[in-house]
């Protein structure tokens, strides 16, 4: 329905005259009659009273195709870092309702999990920092660490507390269900190897090595980390050269090593590799995955200079390779920048 249309519909239901809709908003009747023989649309700034005068939201003065709400919701929360409660709840309530639809199931689910994950963490976000000031303000006593550890994911000490078994059990029953399906395997075989499981790791890498799709530069990345799992540093070493050797110019291998490397705290073999698989990328625009495993690795060694200048890096590839203007991934690699600096300037 045209947008003229709706705003006639809107008023009889709301039982008001062309005149008494115009005062309301201030302006002249003509203007409300050339709205609705569309011979005018009205200005950008009257959607909002419109939308409150007829007890609606503006998006409900469009009709909007349940696609199109679905890309509206989706974009609000990549680039929100907080949703009011009444526009989360407005989501909430359409993703509902699309929960039945066949066409739409799938992707509503997915982005009502977005939802619910964003709103959790920006919730995370404000939990770490009235925690941190409570250990601030008593540290010496056990308090809201437990929050902090949750909101932030720190290490827990406990066994009990820090182990993947029920990520583990989830994703043995995904891969059981789907045995001809490549990616469960790896998300299974990543938290087999955070507790060290490796023979069971092994045996899903070889159940996986066998899929149609299997990708062996990965297969050989993982065979690498199952004997850093059983302690073998000299055979998880010689996969890894030989893996980089083999294809010097592969920057999933080389991003890969790279990753592997910084787990061993080898950090300048780590920034090498980096460097050479940013450098090696094709793809344009480029992900900020190198950048940030540099940037992280500066700001542990205590170069923070070097890793604002990366955070430099950051914002150029966001601004000229994916043009974005503002954008949180943008307004927290600015914020990263300066907090770095700061740290600069009381080294």
């Amino acid at each position: 329905m045209e947008l003229g249309k709706k705003i006639r519909q809107l008023r009889y239901k709301a039982g008001l005259t062309q005149e008494q809709l115009a005062d309301k908003l201030g302006i002249g009747a003509q203007s409300v009659s050339k709205w609705e023989n569309a011979a005018s649309m009205p200005d950008i700034t009257t959607l909002p009273l419109l939308a409150e005068i007829f007890g609606i939201s503006i998006d409900d003065l469009f009709d909007l195709s349940s696609e199109q709400h679905l890309n509206r919701i989706e974009n609000s929360l990549d680039i929100n870092e907080e949703l009011p409660l009444d526009l989360f709840r407005e989501y909430e309530d359409f993703l509902k309702t699309q929960l039945g639809d066949a066409q739409n199931k799938q992707r509503a689910t997915s982005i009502l999990a977005y939802l619910y994950w964003h709103r959790m963490n920006s919730n995370a976000k404000k939990a770490a920092g009235y925690a941190k000031d409570v250990i601030r303000m008593a540290p010496g006593e056990k308090d809201c660490q437990w929050v902090l550890d949750r909101a932030e994911g720190h290490a827990a000490w406990d066994w009990n507390m820090a182990n993947h078994t029920k990520a583990i059990e989830f994703w043995q029953g995904i891969v059981e269900e789907n045995p001809d399906v490549r990616l469960p395997y790896l998300y299974l075989i990543d938290n087999l190897l955070a507790d060290h499981r490796a023979d069971e790791a092994e045996n899903y890498l070889e159940r996986a090595a066998g899929l149609p799709d299997a990708r062996p530069v990965m297969v050989q990345v993982y065979r690498a980390h199952i004997a850093l799992a059983r302690f073998d540093e000299k055979t998880a070493d010689g996969n890894i050269e030989d893996l980089v050797s083999t294809h010097p110019e592969d920057c999933v291998c080389l991003f890969e090593a790279a990753q592997y490397y910084a787990k061993k705290c080898n950090y300048a073999k780590a920034i090498e590799l980096y460097e050479q698989s940013f450098e090696k990328e094709t793809r344009r625009p480029r992900f900020t995955d190198e950048l940030m495993g540099i940037a992280d690795i500066y700001e542990i060694i205590g170069e923070y200079r070097k890793a604002a200048e990366t955070y430099d890096r950051i914002i150029d590839l966001l601004e000229n390779e994916w043009g974005f203007t503002e954008d949180t991934g943008l307004e927290h690699a600015r914020q990263e920048k300066a907090r770095l600096l700061a740290k600069v300037q009381k080294a």
